[in-house]
This record gives C-alpha cells, sequence and structure tokens, in this order.
C-alpha cells in the first residue's frame, strides 16, 4: 500500500502556499503516527506501507514521538513504537540531501525504496532530487543499487506459485 499525503478540500495551513508545500509532510507523519499507535501496525502485519516522500517528518521525530507517547501511555514502550514505525517503507521521492541522514539514521536500507513523485511532481523536479540521490556521497554504490531496485522485492509476490498450484 502506498501513503500519499493530500489536502482536503477547504483546508489551508499557510494561506497562498500549494498544498504540496504547507502540509504535505507533516500529513504523512500523522497518518504514519496514527497507524502506530492506533494499533494498526501491530493489528496488520502482513501489509507492507510505502510512506513516499520519506516518510515526512516521521524518521526525523520518531524517537521524540515514541518517547512522549511512551510516558503518556504506559501501555506501549518506547521501543515497541520504534518497532511498528521502522516497519514502514519510506521512498526517496522529493527527499532532499538534508534529509536523507535522519532517513538514513531510522530506516533500515532495505526498507527505503526509490521513488520520484511522477507525475505529479515537475519532471525536472523529480530529476534534481533523483540526481541528489545519485550524488549522496554517503550511500556506496551498492547501498544505491538496493534503493533502485528495492521496490522490486517488496512487491514480489512470495508464495503465490503456491497459492497458484492450491487453487
Amino acid at each position: 500500500m502506498l501513503l500519499h499525503p493530500t489536502t482536503p478540500a477547504g483546508v489551508k495551513v499557510l494561506r497562498g502556499q500549494p498544498s504540496p508545500m504547507e502540509d504535505y509532510p507533516a500529513d504523512t507523519t500523522k497518518a504514519a503516527f496514527d497507524l502506530v499507535v492506533s494499533g494498526h501496525m501491530r493489528r496488520y502485519p502482513d501489509v507492507r506501507i510505502v510512506l513516499v516522500h520519506g516518510g515526512g517528518f516521521l524518521p526525523y521525530a520518531a524517537s521524540r514521538f515514541a518517547e512522549l507517547y511512551s510516558s503518556m501511555n504506559p501501555g506501549r514502550s518506547s521501543d515497541e513504537l520504534m518497532g511498528d514505525m521502522r516497519r514502514f517503507y519510506f521512498d526517496t521521492a522529493l527527499v532532499a540531501p538534508s534529509g536523507m541522514p535522519s532517513l538514513l539514521a531510522f530506516a533500515d536500507l532495505d526498507h527505503i525504496v526509490f521513488g520520484t513523485d511522477y507525475p505529479y511532481a515537475p519532471p525536472h523536479v523529480s530529476k534534481t532530487f533523483t540526481t541528489n540521490l545519485d550524488n549522496y556521497a554517503s550511500l556506496s554504490s551498492e547501498d544505491k543499487d538496493l534503493i533502485n531496485r528495492g521496490a522490486a522485492t517488496l512487491f514480489a509476490r512470495s508464495g503465490s506459485e503456491e497459492l497458484h498450484r492450491q487453487g
């Protein structure tokens, strides 16, 4: 499943700003954290969710959310919450070079997949962010290959041959 933000009709956070600039990263972050604290990530462990745009602010704020939430809700430990948040997959669409350190420190490399935000972002914008990823010095060529081809394994249908034989 791909989780992509949107702005509800009639809701403006920053007047005069287009939706992708005004609230998309926060919208993604809020939706992802809600999936964790509502227990959906635990109830549906086989569902794979890709958060676009590097997960919004989630990689940057995850430990803050986990510590604060667990201090107010003793039934959920910060380690449990962090584990649930790390189950998400994150695409690289429009992730700025300044956001990569948080994403790489938070997510396992096999949970980061290539993304461009096409057709929503203009081609030149997608190309700029793709070039940024290609030139990101902290990633080896093997790491970049894993990210660039990661979605192929994410969406592979493991066991599908067995299902066809049984059906």
